[in-house]
């Protein structure tokens, strides 16, 4: 399994126990979600490993409390401390209207309603407060933040995204 194959959902935190148990702090809304799964995979050194869990459960809120099968002495899930979780993209659950993710929209045009098309999405920032679109808009990159107040609309059958962004934003790139 490749890592453009699967979604990051988290990365274990600590240990739980003395029997090889562990926490991963989940990187989702919805950590119930994922509270029965039967495997995941790890990233051990840039390869993606399939672990299978012989039980789990949510532990404060956004924790998840993981026995995975032949992690069984403190030692073995030392060896598990600060590694980061995946899932196959096929597992994560559909958005509907406005709502997206991140991955999902890279290749979509921008158009916004004052403005007209802006250009295509090349990636999403989200390093600063605020995520950003990335553009290019014939070789310029332009910035529009992912502000709920500006999308207006993602339709995802023409791959578009429609905003409104304050007058002047976009001009400032051009």
């Amino acid at each position: 399994m490749k890592k453009d194959d699967c979604f990051y959902l988290g990365k274990i935190v600590k240990k739980y126990s003395f029997k090889g148990e562990v926490l991963a702090k989940l990187d989702t809304d919805q950590p119930e979600l994922y509270e029965k799964l039967d495997a995941i995979f790890i990233d051990l050194k840039n390869n993606l490993v399939p672990f299978f869990i012989e039980k789990s459960q949510l532990h404060k809120s956004d924790l998840l409390r993981i026995k995975f099968e032949d992690v069984d002495s403190d030692a073995d899930a030392d060896t598990l401390i600060k590694k980061e979780l995946y899932l196959p993209l096929e597992l994560l659950p559909k958005l509907e209207g406005n709502k997206f993710y991140f991955h999902e929209v890279i290749g979509f045009t921008i158009k916004d309603k004052n403005f007209g098309e802006v250009g295509i999405i090349t990636g999403i920032n989200d390093s600063t407060a605020q995520a950003l679109f990335e553009i290019d808009r014939k070789g310029k990159d332009i910035l529009i933040p992912m502000n709920d107040e500006f999308i207006v609309k993602v339709d995802r059958e023409n791959k578009t995204i429609v905003v409104e962004t304050p007058e002047g934003l976009i001009d400032l790139y051009l």
